[in-house]
């Protein structure tokens, strides 16, 4: 063990490990990338964070560079998760829910807590967070606030960043720093602080107004675009509040580290009412599509016929396509969340009626029943594990953003794309928040499959550019997209996101490397040479 090791033993409440197959084992995340950290910090309290940050910083100040990366489950598909330095793991000790307001509907928990866990939890009072991401079994909160995240829900719910109220967050230097809106008034007296808060919030706020112009034309939008610090333009209003939550969140810890949040929950029904529509014709499922949202569901999802395919050649088939003559070419899964079963049941009816119309074959279900047909959604599952020998399917392209007019021509461009470089991607996701993902199968241990990840990672994200939508839309850019994300951007917004990273994070500890356009040769040299998603913890391959 390191002299660094021994000291930061000495004195933290928490544990340091420098075991080699446990550097190994964190050395991975849901990503293609693989870094070795030089040791893992597991904190017990918010106080260990304090000591580790201000340790690091003062060996900044020295000219030492030890590198800071908070990790959750370890499922971040971007490379936001790793990382050179310590590697502080939160999940082991820093797992709790600390307080729940039931008057209030908020809740004060640690970042290391499961997800589906704290909502399994807040239902027990009729409540919960309806924007927890499709990981949620398996992740963290602090990981899906971190990222911004997006779940199945998404599209009538918002966002992680909507149910975020306040945030506890260990700055670079050791300092806390308590995240919430303030007035004009407390905005000055947080300015007039002698304290690395203080010059945070005076360099930022002089930041915003130098760069007004930028700010409002480039990076004000009610689409969600979750690549650098977007969400900018949400920490100052025009009345002169301020609030630096919407600018933590989704910063993949590159600006702090999330050491407790105060989420917001809501009333939710628990039941849903459910409707699978297969088609024979995507042209069909594209044309029911322009009708099934004026029903108001709590989710509308799109699967190509190809997920299906694929499933088939593993030998899972499903009940509502069974009486097709020909093969299915999309499926539309939607349901909806209403408290009221009467409401659920009048909506469900006019939707299957209108899904007749247009020629669909359907299937139903209500309540209880209503999770068999949930399932639908773990087709995906089959194309991210490929049978092939030494075949993987990396998250190379999940949570795009694609506006609804120019799904029709983006999809027909993909196709062209995918036959260009042999793969197939075949594409699903959510359509009332216009979110989508596929991915290409590849044999990374061939250099050719190793080289064709970053081809398909430009052309993509070009291809996405030029149908007016986002490439990172439902989580962060990490190390592996950042390049491609931030290069739609031109160098008045590339300085600012610079700016604002400089004021958080002077001497680049906290993850560096992530959010930050690397260079392509860096990104191959952290390239694995295999993708297993058997092999991420506590991971599953279902999104």
């Amino acid at each position: 063990m390191s002299k660094v090791a021994m000291y930061l033993q000495e004195h933290i409440s928490g544990e340091v490990v420098t075991n080699a197959a446990l550097l190994g084992a964190m050395s991975r995340d849901g990503s293609v990338l693989e870094i070795a950290p030089e040791m893992v910090v597991y904190p017990r309290t918010t106080n260990d964070i304090r000591k580790v940050a201000r340790f690091a910083w003062q060996l900044a100040e020295k000219g030492h560079m030890l590198p800071l990366t908070a990790r959750g489950s370890g499922t971040d598909q971007t490379g936001a998760a790793i990382g050179k330095g310590i590697i502080l793991s939160l999940p082991a000790h820093m797992n709790a829910i600390l307080e729940f307001d039931a008057k209030q509907k908020l809740v004060r928990v640690q970042p290391g807590i499961n997800a589906k866990a704290l909502n399994d939890a807040l239902l027990l009072h009729g409540v919960g967070i309806p924007s927890m991401p499709y990981s949620a079994a398996y992740s963290t909160v602090g990981g899906a606030v971190a990222n911004n995240a997006t779940g199945p829900l998404a599209g009538k719910y918002g966002d992680m960043s909507n149910w975020t109220h306040q945030l506890e967050v260990v700055l670079a230097n050791g300092d806390i720093l308590q995240t919430q809106r303030l007035s004009k008034r407390d905005l000055n007296k947080k300015k007039g602080l002698q304290t690395f808060e203080g010059e945070i919030y005076r360099n930022l706020d002089n930041l915003i107004e130098d760069n007004k112009q930028v700010i409002h034309e480039k990076l004000v939008s009610d689409i969600r675009d979750n690549v650098g610090y977007s969400s900018i333009a949400k920490v100052k209003q025009k009345d002169g509040s301020f609030d630096l939550t919407p600018l933590i969140v989704g910063s993949q810890g590159t600006l702090g580290m999330i050491s407790e949040m105060i989420m917001k929950s809501d009333f939710m029904s628990g039941q849903s009412s459910v409707t699978v529509a297969a088609f024979t014709s995507k042209e069909a499922a594209r044309d029911a599509i322009d009708h099934l949202g004026g029903f108001e569901p709590a989710f509308l999802e799109y699967y190509d016929g190809e997920c299906f395919t694929v499933a088939a050649a593993q030998g899972k088939h499903y009940g509502f396509a069974k009486g097709m003559e020909t093969p299915v070419s999309a499926v539309l899964l939607i349901g909806f969340d209403d408290f009221n079963e009467r409401a659920r049941h009048r909506k469900l009816k006019k939707v299957n009626k209108q899904l007749e119309k247009a020629g669909a074959v359907i299937e139903s279900a209500e309540g209880e029943a209503a999770d068999e047909l949930l399932a639908v959604r773990e087709v995906t599952a089959y194309a991210a594990m490929p049978l092939a020998k030494d075949a993987s399917a990396p998250p190379l392209f999940d949570s795009v953003y694609v506006p609804r007019e120019r799904f029709e021509e983006f999809s027909s461009a993909l196709a062209t794309l995918a036959a260009k470089h042999n793969v197939t991607l075949p594409l699903h996701g959510r359509v009332l928040d216009s979110v989508y993902s596929t991915r290409p199968t590849l044999q990374l241990h061939k250099v050719g499959d190793k080289q064709k990840i970053f081809k398909l990672l430009d052309e993509y994200s070009q291809l996405v550019d030029q149908y007016s939508g986002h490439l990172i839309a439902g989580g962060g850019e990490g190390r592996v997209k950042a390049r491609f994300a931030l290069a739609v951007f031109d160098d008045t917004v590339i300085q600012l996101f610079n700016g604002i990273k400089a004021i958080f994070d002077p001497y680049a500890l906290l993850n560096p490397g992530v959010k930050q356009p690397l260079d392509i040769r860096q990104l191959v040299s952290h390239l694995r040479s295999d993708y297993d998603t058997a092999s991420i913890p506590d991971h599953t391959p279902y999104n």
